[in-house]
C-alpha cells in the first residue's frame, strides 16, 4: 500500500511539473459582430421636402412636395412624388414624377449616395400639361433606422417650352 501511495504521489508531482509554465489554450472561435446597416431591403420611404426649380430662361420657382419610395433590395427601388411650385406673378404648377432609384449604402457612415432616372408630367391652372424626363443624383444620411435627411438635384428635359430645368430638393425621409 505504501508503494502504491508513493507511486501515485510521484506521478502527480511529475505530472504537475510537466504542466508548470505553459499556457492553457482555449480553442473558442472569435465572433466578429458586423455593424447593422440602417438601409434595408423591402424598405418603404416617405419624403417631405422643399424644392427649387431653375429654368434655362432664368425663371425660378419655389415650392415643396411629398414622395413615396420602395426599395426591393438594399440597392434598387422605385419612387413617385408630387411637387407644387409657384413663381412670382404666375400661376401655381404641379408636377408628378416617377423614378428608378439606385443607391449604394455606406453602412459605417449611415450614408447612401443614390442616382435616379425617370419622368413625369407637369400641369397648372392656366396651361396644359406636358411630359418631361429627368436624371439626377443625391445623398441621404440616416440618424436612426427610420429617420433621415436627404438632398438631391436633377436635370429635367422636355420637348415643350421651357425645354430644360434643374430641380433641387432637400427634406426629411421616414423609412419603414
Amino acid at each position: 500500500m505504501k508503494k502504491l501511495s508513493l507511486t501515485i504521489l510521484m506521478a502527480v508531482a511529475v505530472a504537475g511539473s510537466a504542466f508548470a509554465g505553459t499556457e492553457a489554450k482555449t480553442f473558442k472561435d472569435k465572433v466578429v459582430v458586423e455593424p447593422t446597416c440602417l438601409f434595408r431591403a423591402n424598405e418603404l420611404q416617405l419624403d417631405a421636402f422643399a424644392t427649387g426649380l431653375f429654368h434655362n430662361s432664368a425663371r425660378s420657382a419655389w415650392g415643396g412636395g411629398l414622395g413615396v419610395s420602395y426599395y426591393f433590395t438594399k440597392f434598387i427601388g422605385i419612387g413617385v412624388e408630387e411637387d407644387i411650385f409657384a413663381r412670382k406673378g404666375e400661376t401655381t404648377e404641379w408636377a408628378t414624377s416617377g423614378n428608378l432609384l439606385l443607391r449604394y449604402p455606406i453602412c459605417a457612415w449611415n450614408l447612401a449616395p443614390y442616382a435616379m432616372i425617370g419622368g413625369g408630367a407637369t400641369y397648372g391652372c392656366k396651361r396644359q400639361g406636358h411630359g418631361f424626363g429627368d436624371i439626377g443624383a443625391g445623398l441621404e444620411y440616416r440618424f436612426t433606422n427610420n429617420i433621415g435627411i436627404f438632398t438631391d438635384a436633377r436635370w429635367l428635359y422636355s420637348s415643350e417650352d421651357p425645354k430644360s430645368a434643374v430641380q433641387g430638393r432637400a427634406g426629411l425621409r421616414f423609412a419603414f
